[in-house]
């Protein structure tokens, strides 16, 4: 995230003394990228943030990818799994990935952590489908609601904090930087004026977290890394930071916030890009006016995926180039096929003025796989329902959002 943040006590200078009530020095520790040329936080600790008291062993946590199932479109329906899990890690399930990407469902029951977390190779997009809740982390609070985007760098210490009610999130795992688009940025990294938001859009950390820094006692933190979540016991709660100032943060935006770029005739895609990272895109489909051309086609036209897998997951309202799609689905086109609107969706399109619909799209540049996870949520009729006599089931709601 390109912008500048600061919250609590911070010393003028940097790398000077900075000293609590008692006298000692609080414990500066830099959290950056690229080394020392990326963007990168600078945070003031109670206690020593490197205060192992004990290592456990790792236990195997990463996806079953299936890289021998016929090429074909997907259709996954998870909208009638209303609970995959007890806490946040242990009710992900992956559903499709590669070397670049992974993209997991996680309706949790459990609505706090007993644990810290860090992802210590990939940021993470959280996306709220369902819930309210907070993200606790060293740099404070983010609130987050149906429809916001959460934005977890990698190596950022949190827990997530739920409200009650029903909980539904798309995880959307990046193994490089998660950023805004490069053609929404100028060159000193402002988002520019053609941009479908702008920095007021995003929600830094607002307060920091009161936790129960000053004691001593054992603080368990979970590390992703390498296919592996490993166990570190800590002396101190690793939300015993007094202030912080940097660029490199957790952040919320919401979807509909997001702007629709609209215009005479059908826009491709990328107008509705939102994150980009290494070799994929995140994209935001939300209600906006149809083309105004007098013979315009508001459905999408026929298009061949020549070096890019599309995958669409339905948030909200009617997606009127698809038929029998529940809310909460995936459809994915792997590249290789082509696919488009289904049959009589072009014609009943036509004179239409505008659309309601909510779906978060992730494109990537090398194939995708579906996951053994996935396998129980397949649709085994999708391949086959752009003939014309298909009769889709029925979708199971007509709206979750608030």
């Amino acid at each position: 995230m390109a912008y500048y943040h600061r919250l609590g006590q911070i010393p003028r200078k940097r790398h000077t003394q900075f000293r609590q009530p008692d006298g000692t020095l609080y414990s500066e520790q830099l959290v950056g990228t690229l080394g020392f040329h990326g963007v990168s936080s600078l945070l003031y600790h109670r206690h020593p943030p490197t205060d192992i008291r004990q290592v456990g062993q790792p236990e195997p946590f990463s996806p079953k990818l299936l890289k021998d199932r016929p090429l074909q479109p997907s259709h996954l329906r998870t909208l009638a799994q209303t609970t995959t899990g007890g806490d946040y890690l242990a009710a992900r399930q992956t559903m499709l990935g590669n070397a670049d990407v992974t993209l997991s469902i996680c309706n949790p029951t459990e609505r706090r952590m007993s644990y810290y977390y860090k992802n210590a190779l990939a940021d993470e997009v959280i996306f709220v489908h369902e819930g309210r809740g907070e993200l606790w982390s060293q740099m404070g609070k983010v609130a987050f609601e149906p429809g916001d985007y959460v934005v977890i760098p990698r190596t950022i210490i949190h827990q997530l904090h739920f409200e009650e009610g029903p909980v539904r999130l798309l995880i959307i795992e990046s193994f490089s930087a998660v950023e805004t688009c490069r053609r929404y940025r100028n060159h000193f990294g402002q988002l520019l004026e053609h941009s479908p938001y702008c920095e007021r859009d995003i929600r830094p950390p607002s307060e920091l977290v009161v936790d129960d820094a000053q004691e001593s006692g054992d603080y368990l933190l979970k590390i992703k890394k390498e296919g592996q979540l490993h166990h570190l016991t800590y002396a101190h709660s690793p939300f015993d930071v007094v202030g912080w100032d940097g660029y490199f943060y957790p952040y919320a935006t919401s979807i509909h916030d997001f702007e629709p770029i609209t215009g005479r005739l059908h826009q491709p895609p990328p107008v509705h890009q939102h994150f980009e990272g290494h070799n994929f895109v995140i994209c935001s489909f939300v209600p906006r006016l149809f083309d105004y051309h007098p013979l315009s086609i508001p459905a999408p036209y026929n298009h061949s995926n020549v070096d890019s897998d599309e995958v669409l997951y339905y948030v909200a309202g009617n997606f009127m180039s698809r038929r029998g799609v529940d809310l909460a689905s995936f459809t994915w086109h792997p590249s290789g096929i082509p696919h488009g609107p289904h049959p009589g969706t072009v014609e009943a399109s036509l004179g239409k003025k505008e659309t309601h619909e909510l779906a978060v799209m992730v494109d990537t540049f090398r194939p995708l796989y579906l996951t053994e996870a996935a396998l129980p949520y397949v649709d085994p009729r999708y391949p086959m329902s752009w003939q014309p006599d298909f009769v889709p089931e029925a979708p199971k709601a007509a709206d979750m959002m608030d």
